[in-house]
Order: structure tokens, then C-alpha cells, then sequence
């Protein structure tokens, strides 16, 4: 029995056409009551749909209507049921951002990719790190830091020079962006189970962000990270090209 689909498109005039289009092959079954959810646009809208799919845990299989395309298979009108019959799974899992800011309110969030502290002015940030509750770093002066899963590995990680982390490897990127204090240091690789705390030394004085994907909370004084394992979100790939193979290819890219 073929699954139900429900297609779902960025406000791209491009993913809008493949919208259209594929409905009329296909049919369209409504997100709520549908097997698999395709995606049509880029990276930042199957973001935008993982985050979307929380709650229900449908399937993803995303389709570039966009522009980087990395989360996304190649767009073809023709097999789409046979492609998805066939797809591999990715399954990846949030991280859970719990941060105070200066007037003492607590605000949660989850990241698919990153969480990620950065400074709101021209002074450089001040922070202390400790890992499951053991202090790591007594002051990191920097422009930011980020946690990164294995599937954010290759985005806003990979650009801050840190590591590509394979998806069944369970660590997470623990990555410093400019850092000035201490100037040599890389970041680290952590279990996934570790769970990481910043502090933010001199807040006032200079002040700093916590974002987690596209949510950003300003004036942090503290913020916790750690994996979220209960909860599972499954992307599709084309055979041959699943998510693990694209990290893979992207280690020996110039």
C-alpha cells in the first residue's frame, strides 16, 4: 500500500511550483493524517519541519527546492513513491536548551543542530565551562561557544572549525568561535550523555545570547545543554545517499 504524503513548501516561488506539481501526480493527504511528510525547499525549512514534527514524529523526506540542500534528496517529479519505498533512515536527537537570563526567567528550547552562546556586543565574551558538573574551564574569553550533535556537525560547527562528527559516533562538538583566551584552544568531543553548563562571567559588562536553532534568548546568565534521547525525529535519503554517507563525503571535501 502506497504511504500517504503530505507535501509541505518553503515560501520559495521554486518550492511553491514543486508543491503544486507533486500534489497534482500524487494527491495530497493532509499532514495530520499522513504516513511520510515531503519537504520542498532547503536546509533552513527542513529545520523549520523537524521542528514542526516534535509532537507527531512523521517522517522526512525533504526534496531541494532551496539553496545549500544538504538535509535535502534531489528533486525529481518521477518515483517519488518508489524513492521513498527504498529511502534510508536517519535518526537524530535534539539537544535541550535551559537558560536563565538576567532577570532570573528560565527559557527552554530545542536544537536540532546547535545550541550556541554568542556575544551581543563588542566586548568579548567571558565563560565557564563545566561538564556533568565538574568545572572544565574556569574563563574562556571568546566570541561564543557552541554544543553541536552529529547531525549540526557539518553546519555552523564545521564553519567555526570544528570537528564532522559520524551520526552513529554518540559525541557531541563542544566548539570555541574565535577564541582569545585560551588562543589554543580547539574545543572538545564529549559522550552524549555529558551535560554541559555555562556561566557568564561579567554579564553585565558584556553581555551575552544562547540560541538554539532559530530561538535566541538574550542577557543569559547561565545555560544548560544536554542530548534529549527520548525524543526521535527520522529524516529519509535515496538509497545510497543517506545522511551518514553526506558526513562521511564531506570529510574529504577541499
Amino acid at each position: 500500500m502506497a504511504p500517504r504524503l503530505a507535501f509541505l513548501a518553503s515560501d520559495r516561488p521554486e518550492a511553491q511550483a514543486a508543491r503544486a506539481a507533486l500534489s497534482r501526480v500524487y494527491g495530497e493527504t493532509s499532514e495530520d493524517e499522513a504516513d511520510v511528510v515531503v519537504a520542498l525547499g532547503g536546509d533552513g525549512f527542513m529545520l523549520e519541519m523537524l521542528h514542526r514534527s516534535l509532537a507527531g514524529h512523521k517522517p522526512i523526506y525533504g526534496m531541494n527546492r532551496g539553496s545549500v540542500g544538504f538535509l535535502m534528496n534531489e528533486y525529481v517529479e518521477q518515483g517519488l513513491l518508489e524513492r521513498i519505498a527504498g529511502a534510508e533512515r536517519a535518526v537524530i536527537h535534539p539537544l535541550v536548551m535551559r537558560a536563565v537570563d538576567s532577570a532570573g526567567s528560565r527559557h527552554d528550547a530545542l536544537a536540532i543542530n546547535e545550541v550556541s552562546l554568542l556575544r551581543q556586543t563588542f566586548q568579548s565574551a567571558k565563560l565557564r565551562i563545566a561538564i556533568d558538573g565538574k568545572p572544565r574551564m574556569d574563563e574562556l574569553i571568546c566570541d561564543g561557544i557552541l554544543v553541536a550533535t552529529p547531525a549540526g556537525s557539518t553546519a555552523y560547527n564545521l564553519s567555526a572549525h570544528g570537528p564532522i562528527i559520524p551520526l552513529n559516533a554518540e559525541v557531541l562538538a563542544l566548539t570555541p568561535i574565535s577564541a582569545f583566551r585560551p588562543r589554543r584552544w580547539r574545543g572538545a568531543l564529549l559522550s552524549h550523555e555529558a551535560k554541559v553548563r555555562f556561566e557568564i562571567l561579567e554579564a553585565e559588562k558584556r553581555p551575552v545570547s544562547a540560541v538554539a536553532d532559530n530561538v535566541e534568548v538574550r542577557d543569559v546568565v547561565a545555560v544548560d545543554v544536554a542530548e534529549d534521547r527520548s525524543i526521535a525525529l527520522t529524516l529519509l535519503f535515496d538509497a545510497g545517499r543517506s545522511l551518514e554517507e553526506r558526513v562521511l563525503a564531506e570529510q574529504f571535501t577541499a
